[in-house]
């Protein structure tokens, strides 16, 4: 699924612009409405590179793991296409720019978008949401929403940093394998989730990828995914997202299951195929609950 990847969103007359990377995964109507500008990763299948939700496309990457002989990965935007994004975005008439990316501990995307900032003397600031997915999503939202008001540059930073905070991501994996094999998590947990077929449930307690509860069957990680996102919420009033990677049906079960649990406490509800770029670490079957509570 596509978000408009590379496009500049800025809109006159706001004094700050919001930057996000691809893997943000709003639905692309939100990345419109909000006039985020997208900077996407890149994704590497079988030694082809393509621009995540520009070339590259969830299906290419689910397409391209199902083969027995395969090789997937990515790598971050460049600081040069930061640069490039930032300095028109300041020659569109913005005057600051908040740049929230995924997590530093997953991708090099952070450290790129700081070396690029470091070249417009405090008129570029990046945040690192500690998350991914609707995790950043949420941070993006809030942000472009405080920029939208006319709030200053370090109102809008607060603004994402805080959302960031207020949002718990858990998700259920086929195999841990991928994840194994890109770095993203230890071989220690790997051995732990291929053990007698147990199958992981994960979360990012801290921006990285750890180890949260273990099943034996799908059914059964939806249903636990579902517990742990009503924990999560606690007393608060919240807004859902749930991604999937070739898992329509999963989708729709933690949807109806949320939906019915957390009852008149739930307000925004988003559901998107996660893309390529985590499609290469976690492999078709992925079902992801992010849980932001309201302010």
């Amino acid at each position: 699924m596509g978000v408009g990847a590379g496009m500049i969103r800025y809109g006159a007359g706001m004094p700050v612009a919001v930057v996000t990377d691809s893997t943000t995964y709003l639905p692309p109507e939100l990345v419109l409405a909000h006039r985020l500008t997208v900077v996407p990763l890149t994704v590497v299948l079988n030694g082809v590179e393509g621009l995540e939700g520009v070339q590259v496309f969830p299906a290419d990457a689910t397409r391209a793991l199902s083969a027995r002989r395969v090789s997937v990965s990515t790598s971050r935007p460049s600081p040069e296409q930061f640069t490039r994004t930032y300095r028109s975005l300041l020659e569109a008439g913005a005057e600051g720019i908040v740049s929230v990316h995924l997590s530093a501990a997953l991708s090099g995307t952070v450290e790129a978008a700081e070396l690029a900032a470091a070249q417009f003397g405090g008129q570029v600031t990046v945040v690192d949401s500690r998350s991914c997915g609707m995790g950043l999503g949420f941070a993006n939202l809030a942000a472009a929403r405080a920029a939208a008001q006319g709030v200053d540059l370090a109102g809008v930073r607060a603004e994402a940093v805080d959302a960031a905070g207020r949002t718990a991501t858990f998700f259920y994996v086929d195999t841990l394998e991928l994840l194994r094999r890109g770095g993203r998590i230890n071989a220690a947990e790997a051995l732990l989730g291929t053990a007698l077929s147990v199958k992981p449930i994960l979360h990012m307690p801290d921006g990285g990828i750890v180890l949260k509860d273990k099943v034996r069957t799908a059914s059964r990680g939806v249903a636990r995914l579902v517990d742990l996102a009503v924990e999560a919420a606690g007393d608060a009033q919240v807004d859902l997202a749930v991604h999937h990677l070739a898992a329509p049906q999963r989708a729709e079960d933690l949807l109806g299951a949320l939906t019915a649990r957390l009852g008149d406490r739930l307000h925004d509800t988003y559901v998107t195929e996660a893309g390529a770029a985590v499609a290469a670490h976690v492999g078709p079957g992925l079902a992801c609950v992010v849980i932001h509570r309201r302010p």
